[in-house]
């Protein structure tokens, strides 16, 4: 166990994106309530967007590092990354991973900035790299959900947390910018609807526009509510082409919305229908219920603690990972190819789902399969 005094300010790495900032955000909270700790996170640019609205997050230090596969960042300056970091005389680094990525670079990013405790987990033996090493025994023995991983590694410097959800902040201001938003493109803000988020940063997380519209058809016929058909300004093409396909009853959203007037608008939704992306986080974060289409990447990403129907797919051949450790996973949990979910199997969800017989689940913990 750590000396508490040793903790006043701590480094999180969360190299990945917004989801995953969002699922590492309850382990933040449990360093800050159990010793006080200030909190600053080093992630990328796509993950900084959210730390607005994390309020267990004191301070930002934004980098699209080399090893976590962000777009443009194989020219980063390392060593003045790790001055700037060595000039803030952080206590501690926390370094939060998925079980296919290295912790090390980051390791050693933070040994280079005279970071005197380093906590990870790692595979390989770290040696003087990691004061507090976990070794990695996810996937082969366990797996655990995202969340409930991160905690783990916290609770093995004895923080803990007393409330392990999600949670993200709003802010008024952007209430009243979702207001006008909405009114803009005739929607009441108090009138009830639904969220279809289509877009993917990965190809292999793609359900098919053709499929998009047909469900969009059946759930406007099945209950009347308007569809919002969100997404960033890079998927306004693909989100205006959904709308105009379902029909009068849709709207596409995409490009208008900050991020704050889209947690806004998933929190007064009814429900979502989303692929796996930060975009069920959000939902789980704000206890909205949510349909996720999801691809078998990573069964440790569904909604954590929420009212949810997962409806999963297959990745297809040529899109499957190169990555050992997830290849070892999709050979051991997807034996069978599993097909798009039909529009009708996502409307049944939306029913499911609208009648409160989908239970939220507990901690996900599959033990060795």
């Amino acid at each position: 166990m750590i000396d508490n005094k040793c903790l006043r300010r701590v480094l999180c790495i969360r190299a990945d994106n917004m989801g995953d900032v969002i699922m590492s955000s309850p382990a933040m909270r449990a360093l800050k309530e159990t010793f006080g700790s200030h909190i600053t996170l080093l992630t990328s640019r796509a993950g900084a967007l959210v730390v607005p609205y994390l309020d267990c997050v004191d301070g930002l230090i934004t980098a699209d590092l080399p090893w976590a596969g962000h777009a443009g960042s194989t020219d980063y300056d390392l060593p003045a990354l790790a001055g700037e970091i060595a000039s803030m005389h952080f206590d501690a680094a926390i370094i939060f991973t998925v079980y296919s990525q290295s912790a090390l670079p980051a390791a050693m990013l933070a040994y280079m900035a005279g970071i005197p405790v380093r906590v990870a987990y790692a595979r390989e033996n770290p040696y003087a790299l990691l004061t507090t090493w976990l070794p990695d025994n996810e996937p082969y023995e366990r797996i655990s959900h995202q969340v409930e991983r991160d905690l783990h590694l916290v609770r093995s410097i004895g923080a803990d947390v007393a409330d392990d959800r999600l949670l993200l902040t709003p802010h008024a201001q952007t209430l009243e910018g979702l207001k006008d938003k909405l009114s803009s493109i005739s929607i009441h803000y108090n009138t009830s609807y639904w969220v279809l988020h289509p877009g993917v940063s990965e190809e292999k997380r793609k359900y098919p526009a053709e499929f998009w519209i047909e469900t969009g058809k059946l759930l406007a016929a099945k209950f009347g509510l308007p569809l919002l058909i969100s997404g960033s300004a890079s998927e306004k093409t693909l989100a205006d082409a959904i709308a105009a396909g379902i029909g009068s009853s849709a709207r596409s959203v995409a490009g208008v919305l900050s991020l704050g007037e889209f947690i806004a608008l998933v929190d007064k939704a009814a429900g979502v229908v989303s692929v796996n992306t930060s975009t069920i986080h959000i939902a789980a974060a704000v206890q909205t219920p949510v349909v996720v289409l999801y691809a078998q990447t990573n069964p440790q990403h569904t909604p954590w603690k929420s009212l949810q129907e997962v409806l999963p797919f297959s990745v297809p051949a040529h899109l499957q990972s190169r990555n050992a450790v997830i290849r070892h996973v999709a050979q051991s949990l997807y034996h069978e190819v599993v097909p798009y979910p039909a529009p009708v199997e996502i409307v049944g969800a939306v029913e499911r789902l609208l009648s409160s017989k989908a239970a939220p689940p507990g901690l996900v913990e599959q033990e060795r399969y």
